[in-house]
């Protein structure tokens, strides 16, 4: 008897002749993301990827829920198939389940079984039958309840036996890096890190940038980033966080731009810098955190002006969500408490008191060459941090 985690995946199958590819994938994301288990064995047969020979089968279960591409686990017993192996540990199985009762003198359950060996002696509705009869009269207690039960005890037939009665849900998506890169713009607040989550769900791998407007923002601001940007790679895996020297075009803009401009102004350079770094890192697209009116640099005509200073596609996932639901899932990724530590970002430096809400092109156009910008983005790009993190480790 062992113990292991069946490891299931879904949307992939939809792939065709591509399915080798993002199998491989997804295997190398599974073992990225248990690497830090010593010892620990990822294996593939039969439309499912196993792991095998762990300690802390709980850390091996939260981290495989984190993997992008897989649908769900199930911590499970790998016994020999023959019946009575199997009765034995079905029966093991279903009188823990009772000992875990509070006050309650009855379980209900079921037995659902799936025969992938074909040669095997009972079929599926054999298996189910024979099975639940022999329990009810082993284990006392149990009774049977097809449609609403307390404990489905799941048995499948393959190379071995395996039984499980607990399905756990996993992150869904597609494996990272099977649709391209990206590059994130990650300030310090809630909205980008869930941005990034999301565009890695459908497959993108991420690198970060981040700008940094030192001596207004503070060192704190900078480490929370980096926390942030920590954080994500338990979903996305190593990222590359590139930290920008951004204080001195702020300061040419204040000075020489109209006051009513500067917030789009400022992101259009900071669209321009990380334009420059998603060509240096070979990404496709950037990606920001951006939802339609909420706040002044984010309504159509903001957003169009944006989009305008650069010639790659911006992938915008939030565009169309309320602050509530991007709070939720914020939550659900443990980036919120991180998000809301209350260290400015340059977003908040310099912000105008009555910022323009419908910029129009040639404006903005008209106000960029009041500085001399190309020198300016070439000496933030010239003096980037870059700094690597890699999911459950410090940086590298």
């Amino acid at each position: 008897m062992e113990r292991v985690v069946l490891i299931r995946y879904g949307e992939i199958y939809l792939k065709g002749q591509n399915r080798p590819y993002f199998e491989r994938a997804l295997y190398d994301n599974i073992r990225k993301a248990l690497a830090e288990f010593p010892g620990i064995r990822v294996t593939r047969a039969q439309g499912r990827f196993y792991a095998e020979n762990y300690k802390d089968e709980a850390a091996v279960l939260q981290a495989l829920q984190k993997v992008f591409g897989l649908v769900s686990v199930s911590p499970a017993y790998k016994v020999g198939k023959d019946f009575e192996t199997l009765f034995e540990y079905s029966k093991k199985i279903m009188t823990d389940q009772l000992s875990l009762l509070q006050g309650r003198e009855i379980l209900t359950f079921k037995v659902e079984s799936r025969r992938s060996d074909k040669k095997y002696p009972m079929n599926s509705m054999e298996i189910n039958r024979e099975m639940g009869g022999r329990l009810l009269e082993a284990v006392p207690g149990l009774k049977v309840d097809v449609h609403h039960p307390d404990v489905v005890l799941n048995i499948e037939i393959r190379e071995s036996g395996y039984l499980y009665h607990e399905i756990l849900p996993c992150a869904g998506g597609m494996p990272v890096g099977t649709s391209g890169k990206a590059v994130l713009l990650l300030s310090g607040g809630i909205d980008s890190p869930v941005a990034g989550y999301m565009i890695a769900k459908r497959g993108v791998a991420l690198s970060a940038v981040h700008f940094h407007s030192f001596p207004y923002t503070s060192d704190r601001s900078r480490e929370k980033v980096i926390d942030l940007c920590r954080i994500l790679t338990r979903y996305c895996g190593a990222i590359r966080l590139h930290v920008v020297p951004f204080t001195r075009i702020q300061q040419e803009l204040y000075k020489k731009c109209p006051d009513s401009q500067l917030t789009v102004l400022m992101r259009c350079y900071m669209m321009k810098i990380a334009e420059a770094v998603a060509r240096s890192e070979e990404a496709a697209a950037l990606v920001t955190g951006e939802s339609i009116g909420q706040v002044a640099s984010q309504t159509m005509d903001s957003l169009a002006v944006t989009n305008a200073a650069v010639s790659m596609p911006v992938f915008r996932p939030l565009i169309g969500f309320d602050k509530v639901d991007i709070v939720n899932v914020s939550k659900k990724i443990e980036t919120y408490e991180t998000s809301i530590l209350p260290y400015e970002d340059c977003c908040t430096v310099f912000t105008p008191r009555h910022p323009v809400t419908h910029p129009r092109l040639e404006k903005i156009l008209e106000s960029e060459k009041r500085i001399n910008g190309e020198e300016l983005i070439q000496e933030a790009v010239a003096n980037i941090e870059v700094i690597g993190i890699r999911p459950g480790r410090n940086r590298f």
